[in-house]
């Protein structure tokens, strides 16, 4: 293997190509299915915020000196908070309905499955460098950052496609009247 095929990316280009060219844009024709995708996200980046939010007042009514969990069809009542006690290493629910703080715990971790494939991908449809995937993805577990990540890529996405395809009419413009020109001189 030779110095410079050593030298060689995943895609076939040199670091050094990579460090002087920008990333690869995105085709027009992907342009319909990155907006699908943006809808995607943005749905469940909002869904994933809201259960993160919700996961986090279930951890502060549990964990701290509160020590309640939120229980549905108690004995108690329709929704009941109910005391959560220490036995042994363990901390012990004392409701005897549906426990929704377990709900919210597994639906997040699920839907948290969902949104991660929503990350992956808008960001590989839009060419991204793997540190702005990382980052959409500490939206399902930083909180409040799922919004305001959902504003800032709606927005940057949607700007993006914009530029592109007037870029692309003008350019398609131009060429149409740089052929009725020389179409005129013949």
């Amino acid at each position: 293997m030779t110095r410079a095929e050593a030298g060689r990316t995943r895609i076939g280009r040199t670091a050094a190509a990579d460090r002087l060219d920008p990333m690869p844009q995105p085709k027009l024709a992907s342009f319909e299915k990155i907006r699908g995708a943006v809808r995607f996200y943005q749905i469940c980046s909002v869904i994933t915020g809201i259960g993160l939010l919700l996961l986090c007042a279930e951890m502060v009514l549990k964990y701290t000196p509160l020590a309640v969990e939120l229980f549905f069809l108690d004995s108690h009542g329709l929704f009941a908070f109910r005391e959560v006690v220490q036995q042994g290493d363990e901390l012990v629910s004392t409701g005897d309905g549906v426990n929704l703080s377990l709900g919210i715990l597994i639906v997040h971790g699920w839907f948290y499955v969902v949104y991660l494939f929503a990350c992956f991908r808008v960001w590989s449809l839009m060419r991204w460098p793997f540190w702005r995937f990382i980052l959409l993805a500490g939206g399902g577990v930083v909180p409040f950052l799922s919004f305001i990540m959902e504003f800032s890529v709606a927005r940057d996405v949607k700007r993006y496609l914009a530029e592109r395809e007037t870029a692309a009419a003008e350019k398609k413009a131009a060429a149409a009247a740089s052929d009725n020109n020389l179409e005129v001189a013949q």
